[in-house]
């Protein structure tokens, strides 16, 4: 079967200095000849430190910015090329969480509002039947039915990312980009929201691009990991393979100043989610 995501010599740079007149005169590359591939069910890891061009990647793959060179495919269709009707359908099969849920949501707009407009503008749901489809994401994701008419400011950081996520289920998309999902919450919240990935990767088959700073995170989630360094893959394999025996420099900086990474994926397996 043909990966849901393919990736190829993905290429991003942005203006560094302008001249007198305005124009260009040097670029900072942050993504360069990056490429991967990501299956059906699949989450792929993306590490490295703050700066590695991780974060840019995630949002060339769903075209929030455009890459100056390179190719994305999704389940076969030349993703750069999309327009129109079909470039709303890629949308709706593919969402992004982002890393701080206090700004990725509109805090004049109720959850009923937030988490129910990707209805009212995909689809043209309103009224009880888009309620009805937005308390039924809330509870999935262990918000109750009568949060509905409260603002973002009311909620915690934990709660506020499960919002997040169930705007991102609204629309049963088959790809997830996660930019940092949990880098914003306390640990005990942390593994909360990432059983809360796993369960719903699970029921509803969906693929994955968790893009972290937190080796131990990714660990725990991702079945294969791409390794970034100053825009650049580094290295690539499975979860098992690369922390077990990390072949590039880099790799093996970032896996040893990880002091004990199976720690954290023992205390990822508390399923309880906070009130």
């Amino acid at each position: 079967m043909s990966p849901l995501l393919e990736v190829a010599g993905l290429r991003k740079s942005f203006p560094a200095t302008r001249n007198l007149f305005g124009r260009v005169t040097e670029r900072t590359v942050v993504s360069d000849e990056v490429s991967f591939t990501v299956g059906r069910g699949e989450t792929l890891g993306i590490v490295g430190e703050s700066g590695a061009g991780k974060s840019t990647v995630g949002r060339q793959v769903l075209r929030l910015i455009e890459p100056d060179s390179g190719t994305i495919t999704f389940d076969g269709d030349d993703v750069r090329k999309l327009k129109g009707k079909d470039l709303l359908s890629f949308r709706r099969r593919a969402q992004m969480i982002f890393q701080d849920p206090f700004s990725s949501l509109d805090p004049h707009m109720t959850i009923r509002n937030a988490v129910g407009e990707p209805l009212t503008i995909h689809y043209g749901i309103k009224g009880a039947e888009r309620d009805r489809h937005v308390v039924e994401m809330l509870e999935r994701v262990g918000m109750r039915a009568d949060q509905l008419d409260k603002y973002p400011r009311e909620f915690s950081g934990g709660q506020l990312q499960r919002i997040a996520i169930a705007r991102a289920l609204t629309l049963d998309p088959d790809f997830i980009v996660c930019d940092e999902p949990v880098a914003a919450l306390d640990v005990s919240i942390q593994a909360q929201v990432l059983n809360l990935l796993l369960d719903l990767q699970a029921e509803r088959g969906l693929s994955y691009i968790f893009i972290s700073h937190d080796l131990s995170l990714v660990r725990f989630l991702a079945h294969r990991v791409v390794v970034m360094y100053r825009g650049q893959v580094v290295e690539t394999g499975t979860a098992e393979e690369l922390f077990e025996n990390p072949q590039h420099p880099y790799t093996k900086t970032l896996v040893a100043a990880v002091p004990d990474p199976r720690a954290r994926r023992c205390s990822a397996a508390v399923p309880a989610l906070e009130a």
